[in-house]
């Protein structure tokens, strides 16, 4: 068949050639090029020395346990319903005696403001600003009353690491509760620094030191060491100052005595909600239970403690079992994107922790890259909802999704 052609008209060719409006910031720009968390990753490697980066992005050891819970979310297989009325979505929750407009949380990360110099007050006041809970670490390097300061209307919780100075340790619950904070997350997975090993090659420490490696990979990456050199001195939550690598920093703050009777002081002196970090096992997340605290974290630590650990998204089906549907459960390691999210609320989880996709996040653009980090997990679970069949968070339950089998354990 022959097509008739002409000649285009210039008032033809306008609407198909309009150029797009150019952003004049830069930190916006590259942001908008961000549509998944590992565009986010790609981005904050650029940006941060390497040193900064392999201690967000790397695990213990052979971080076989980092890449077992990540393979997890991806041996899932949804269930989607048909036909069903999902032109709203309602991603809010009930957790820890207070709401959550989604159903995640930031979690606690360490020596935040290494990663970006806006740190702790980027991840509080984005979490304020889509109403989800932020929380600070032991070893985070803003204070509860600067957290407090920046979001005094957000829902903030604190996680307690015990140190060895268990004075120090308690005033320094006080002072979160004093400032408002609402949930301690006792964490309990930390008796000694996991072996980080990315962190050992690297020369990691703390203050970072310049060396001719560092200098050559802050070539690059000038932003950073600007807003490093010309913000203010670094600082912790749980100390002072320390002169020395993390594992050391880490080994010295860290209580190998602690027990389950320390656990039932700690609940005691906390005002709030207490949730238990780090829970890796059934018998565990029973015997916390029984003692009172009013919910659980399952984690392995990111991956970050013992390697070949236990997979907490495969544990949650059995825990949620054995505790009932009343226990409050929170999964965390291994999340990147809101369809792990919608698969762990499935499998039985009441909420979720993200801390490493946070991370890249603000390493990639401060503030603005949390909230797009937030964007991301919110636009990704309403997408996968709506995909499903589901309308709000409590429809979601077990028919919804099967976990694939990859590792099986062999006869005793």
């Amino acid at each position: 068949m022959r097509l008739e052609r002409r000649v285009p008209r210039p008032a033809d060719l306008a609407p198909l050639m309009s150029f797009k409006k150019f952003e004049r910031d830069g930190r916006a720009r590259r942001l908008a090029k961000a549509h998944t968390i590992g565009d986010l990753r790609s981005i904050a490697k650029r940006r941060t020395p390497q040193g900064a980066f392999d201690y967000t992005d790397g695990a213990a050891e052979a971080e076989l346990s980092l890449a077992r819970a990540r393979q997890a979310f991806l041996d899932i297989e949804f269930h989607p319903a048909i036909l069903r009325d999902v032109s709203a979505v309602d991603t809010s929750v009930e957790i820890a005696g207070g709401s959550s407009a989604l159903p995640f949380a930031i979690a606690p990360t360490g020596f935040t403001r290494m990663m970006h110099s806006e740190g702790e007050r980027a991840g509080a006041s984005a979490a304020r600003s889509a109403g989800i809970p932020f929380s600070l670490s032991t070893v985070g390097t803003t204070s509860p009353e600067g957290v407090a300061e920046m979001s005094p209307d957000g829902r903030n919780w604190f996680q307690l690491y015990m140190q060895k100075d268990r004075d120090k340790s308690m005033d320094l619950v006080n002072r979160a509760a004093q400032s408002g904070f609402d949930t301690l997350l006792v964490t309990v997975d930390v008796p000694v620094a996991g072996a980080r090993l990315r962190d050992s090659y690297n020369g990691f420490t703390i203050p970072p030191q310049l060396t001719p490696k560092t200098v050559l990979n802050a070539i690059p990456r000038p932003e950073w060491w600007i807003n490093f050199l010309t913000t203010e001195p670094l600082t912790f939550a749980s100390l002072s100052e320390w002169d020395g690598t993390i594992g050391e920093l880490l080994d010295a703050l860290f209580d190998p005595t602690i027990t389950f009777e320390d656990l039932e002081w700690i609940r005691d002196q906390w005002p709030g909600q207490v949730f238990v970090k780090g829970i890796q096992t059934v018998a565990d997340a029973r015997k916390v239970t029984d003692l009172g605290v009013d919910g659980i974290v399952l984690s392995n630590h990111g991956g970050r403690q013992l390697d070949r650990a236990p997979i907490p998204f495969h544990l949650l089906p059995e825990v949620r079992k054995d505790l009932g549907p009343d226990a409050q459960i929170i999964v965390d390691t291994g999340i990147m994107s809101g369809a792990d999210i919608v698969a762990a609320l499935a499998m039985g989880a009441d909420f979720t922790m993200i801390g490493r996709a946070y991370l890249y996040g603000l390493m990639a653009g401060g503030r603005e890259g949390v909230d797009r980090t937030i964007a991301i997990l919110r636009q990704e679970i309403v997408r996968t909802m709506k995909l499903l069949g589901v309308a709000s968070i409590n429809e979601l339950n077990p028919d919804h999704v099967t976990q694939l089998q990859r590792l099986t354990p062999r006869g005793r």
